[in-house]
């Protein structure tokens, strides 16, 4: 199972610098982080490869399966930054609709949000109003809408921005959980969000990857000297400051 972007341009208006151009990138297989600062190109890449966007030049496939196709909708999830409770529908319900606007039968629906709350460990809450969830809860709510329709790849936007530490904790270790049958790409701008589940870095700078490799490649990047569990951080702040950015 293969996404890719191939050479794909991207611009918001007509004469605007590209946010990407001619470019280039294949998801690995299991947990791949997507590091860079804000305006870097990592929300646009992510909507290119959701088919929520399509580039102006270039082209998006999973396993030959363009872009855009109700199949690669249905193979690709999408989780945007924001998840917004629907009061009075419980979790379960919540995850049901979003099945069923994704085109699954309402008995279908109802039974895949069950089987999907299990996957992001909420089968305890699961008949709970979503409007009484916690932060952290109502994201892996999220990722089950995201999951209830079978997809094999799972994009993720900013998906810890505003939790705690333990909120994070738990979502990263339902994450861990998940990569066995799904590839996961989860966008973010903290390189604590890389703890030590990720298979894979990729750090995006101006619109451009600047690293692309294991987690291991990336965190032998790590100045010498650079404080004790302070190495991704190090890392992450070396490839910025080789590309002439700020961290």
């Amino acid at each position: 199972m293969t996404l890719e972007l191939t050479r794909c341009t991207y611009r918001y208006r007509r004469g605007r610098q590209p946010v990407l151009q001619d470019f280039d990138y294949a998801l690995p297989d299991g947990l791949s982080i997507l590091l860079g600062p804000n305006g870097a190109g990592k929300s646009t890449l992510l909507k290119l490869a959701a088919s929520v966007t399509s580039p102006q030049r270039g082209s998006v496939h999973l396993d030959g399966i363009p872009a855009g196709t109700r199949q690669y909708r249905q193979d690709v999830a999408w989780m945007p930054q924001d998840i917004t409770p629907m009061p009075g529908l419980t979790a379960r319900e919540y995850v049901a609709y979003i099945g069923w606007l994704k085109g699954m039968n309402r008995p279908d629906a109802w039974k895949r949000a069950r089987q999907a709350l299990v996957q992001v460990d909420l089968a305890d809450r699961m008949n709970e109003r979503s409007d009484r969830l916690s932060g952290g809860q109502l994201r892996r709510v999220g990722v089950a809408g995201a999951l209830v329709h079978g997809a094999r790849v799972l994009l993720l936007d900013e998906p810890t921005a505003g939790l705690d530490p333990y909120q994070r904790r738990v979502f990263r270790d339902m994450l861990a959980g998940l990569t066995g049958d799904i590839r996961v790409l989860l966008s973010t701008h903290d390189v604590a969000d890389l703890a030590e589940e990720a298979d894979h870095v990729t750090v995006v700078y101006d619109g451009r990857i600047i690293h692309h490799g294991d987690t291991r490649s990336f965190l032998a990047l790590t100045p010498p000297g650079t404080a004790e569990g302070r190495a991704a951080e190090g890392a992450y702040t070396a490839l910025l400051r080789n590309s002439g950015a700020r961290a």
